[in-house]
């Protein structure tokens, strides 16, 4: 019976140890990740969850290559989830061309004459080479010109960058690189004080959507994405 119990404690322990040490292939999700509910974006190997902002379908300058999705040249034009999302964690690798610029759009929705009309955005850029890097709610990390990003997030151009961003009933949280770069309400005292700051003070209906589209954006510079997850929560 003793012998019994150790054995089964030894398989149970080599079990965890295993699931621990998984290897884990871009743009495929972990045993966890599947069990906690994780859902891919990007399999690595088509845009199907994707279209562009106001379209059905998505601009061929958008490529899917070596388990990347590449922004490859100018006029790609906007892209966003062809789903809404409301309350969720979002994980993603980028990585940004010299001097480049991109971000990352939530809660989107197409009432407006562009995806950023009023979408808040986490920003994707070449801090050190791009003209925005003077501004320091525009650095890669922040959330556009209103919380600026602590500089032990950021990496140079050309490397892969981690983000999650989590929003759960208003509360927006942002990681670049597992360092904390945003912890706000959209809504609250704190919130409106900023934004009465930022260049969004004044735009009808920016940061009021409780769902909408995730966006990817085309800023004319080449900008790839990878291991786009999704996790909705209650």
């Amino acid at each position: 019976m003793k012998l019994s119990l150790l054995t089964t404690l030894l398989i149970f322990l080599c079990s965890c140890a295993s699931k621990s040490n998984e290897t884990v292939a871009d743009n495929t999700l972990s045993t966890a990740e599947k069990a906690d509910g994780w859902q891919l974006l990007f399999n690595g190997k088509d845009m199907s969850q994707w279209r562009n902002f106001k379209q059905e379908t998505i601009s061929p300058i958008w490529q899917v290559k070596d388990g990347m999705v590449t922004m490859t040249n100018k006029d790609g034009n906007d892209i966003m989830t062809k789903k809404k999302y409301g309350n969720f964690v979002l994980k993603l690798q980028w990585k940004i061309s010299e001097a480049g610029n991109s971000g990352i759009f939530i809660l989107a929705d197409e009432k407006g004459k562009k995806i950023w009309s009023h979408a808040p955005e986490i920003q994707i850029l070449d801090n050190e080479k791009h003209r925005d890097s003077k501004i320091l709610t525009h650095h890669s990390g922040s959330l556009y010109d209103m919380i600026a990003s602590p500089d032990s997030s950021k990496k140079k151009a050309g490397e892969w960058n981690n983000v999650k961003i989590s929003h759960d009933k208003g509360h927006l949280q942002v990681w670049q690189n597992g360092v904390q770069t945003v912890d706000i309400v959209i809504g609250s005292a704190d919130w409106k004080k900023l934004l009465a700051k930022s260049k969004f003070a004044k735009w009808s209906g920016f940061a009021t959507n409780k769902t909408g589209h995730i966006g990817l954006q085309d800023h004319n510079d080449i900008v790839s994405f990878k291991n786009l997850k999704i996790k909705e929560l209650d």
